[in-house]
């Protein structure tokens, strides 16, 4: 999904259309008009023909929304292939999204969705799970997924054997993440395979040399929050394990608790089902369940009526505004943007909020930046930016090929890709519509 192109033709209450199938998505050139890919369904929708599926799986580096989101659209006989954390990352997602034509991952319902027939189960589309030292079989293809670290759990770059020799995928990655040893053991593995052709991700290429750690996120953090005797507000992507790691180690550290709300209680019970990541449970001692405010008498209910907080309502850790505003200084809370209109009642008044994200990078994020200061303002709350990036900088990523050396070089996910032709290396500028042949 490019957020970018996306972002051109739609946003929250202007989205593609579920009853048009594929064709706003196609119309706004979101996906390619691929024969042979698609749902039947959806393909119906347009007055075509169901087309037998002629790809025979798809290997998913990671569980980012850009990554995965657009498998909603695929035929449900072609397999998925992921590592195992990002299978339980995508179920956290199902558990607390509301469906919607370009949501349905792990299953979908066949459009039309009559009344009739809405609560029939959904059709469940085949996934395989991987870690890495596996090796799967696509014909003649041998596909060996590498771990990798990136800003979300279970990422992977993969290595593809083919006759005419290896083909190397990276994914996003970086270097200077909590596990940069899972990279390099990625490069590692690649540059012995004496690749004839890289793609490779480059959202950063045009950056050098950082001194971004997670470290430094957390010395930072721990130093703003220890000195700060009203509420700390914080904001990062819950996706994220390492940089929840940090805010419950210095949660720890300070004597406080870390409230978190009822979708980040999705995201945390499937990472503590994965004993690699020895992540709490949602119920941990250190650990509160944010209960927001209830509308009572004849009014509907709205915010309980998801099934994801229903479920957890009688969980014993579950704290509310009103007892944080009587003890402030004894909680850091977890408040993505989108539920700012909460401060009303958490009543933050000169507290510190960290920004745990990255900057805007587009129209609209500048937008709800601004938004978002001016509630900052309104409470006159101490504003922080401490983050480092999920993506390898420019100086890394020429560093690592440099390392791989491979013959040719793809580069993708990039807004830049002219930039890699500083490189002695070949470098082909992929363009929108067309086959490349390796």
């Amino acid at each position: 999904m490019s957020f970018t192109r996306r972002d051109k033709y739609f946003e929250e209450y202007l989205t593609p259309r579920s009853a048009n199938g594929l064709g706003d998505i196609l119309a706004t050139k979101l996906t390619p008009d691929i024969s042979g890919i698609y749902r039947d369904d959806l393909l119906e929708h347009l007055g075509r023909r169901p087309e037998k599926p002629d790809v025979q799986a798809v290997f998913l580096s990671h569980a980012h929304a850009d990554h995965a989101n657009y498998i909603s659209f695929l035929h449900k006989d072609i397999p998925i292939f992921c590592g195992e954390t990002c299978k339980y990352i995508l179920e956290a997602v199902e558990e607390q999204t509301q469906r919607n034509i370009e949501s349905e991952v792990l299953n979908y319902k066949k459009r039309p969705v009559y009344k009739s027939e809405y609560r029939n189960p959904p059709i469940e589309r085949t996934f395989h799970t991987f870690r890495t030292g596996d090796k799967i079989k696509i014909d003649s293809f041998e596909i060996e997924p590498k771990h990798n670290d990136h800003s979300v759990p279970g990422s992977y770059s993969f290595i593809i054997h083919t006759a005419e020799g290896p083909i190397i995928y990276t994914g996003d990655l970086r270097t200077h993440g909590k596990h940069a040893h899972m990279t390099d053991d990625f490069i590692k593995a690649a540059s012995e395979e004496k690749p004839i052709a890289l793609i490779t991700e480059g959202t950063r290429v045009e950056t050098g040399k950082t001194n971004e750690s997670e470290e430094k996120v957390y010395h930072t953090s721990k130093k703003e929050l220890k000195e700060n005797k009203k509420l700390s507000i914080v904001d990062f992507n819950f996706k994220d394990v390492d940089r929840f790691t940090t805010f419950y180690q210095i949660a720890k550290d300070l004597g406080k608790k870390l409230v978190i709300n009822f979708k980040h209680a999705c995201y945390l019970e499937r990472y503590h089902k994965d004993k690699k990541l020895k992540t709490p449970d949602s119920r941990d001692k250190n650990i509160l369940l944010f209960k927001p405010k209830r509308l009572t008498g004849t009014y509907i209910d709205e915010d309980y009526q998801d099934w994801y907080i229903k479920k957890r309502l009688n969980y014993s850790n579950i704290i509310t505004a009103e007892e944080i505003t009587k003890k402030p200084d004894e909680y850091i809370v977890v408040l993505n943007f989108w539920y700012f209109n909460q401060l009303v009642d958490l009543k933050p008044y000169r507290g510190k909020y960290i920004h745990s994200l990255s900057e805007p990078f587009n129209e609209e994020m500048e937008i709800s930046y601004d938004r978002m200061l001016n509630w900052i303002n309104l409470y006159k709350m101490n504003f922080i930016q401490s983050h480092c990036s999920g993506h390898i900088s420019g100086f890394d990523l020429f560093q690592m090929i440099k390392t791989i050396k491979p013959k040719m070089i793809y580069p993708v996910h990039t807004e830049h890709p002219e930039m890699f032709k500083k490189l002695k290396t070949k470098t082909h500028l992929v363009e929108e519509g067309k086959t490349y042949k390796i």
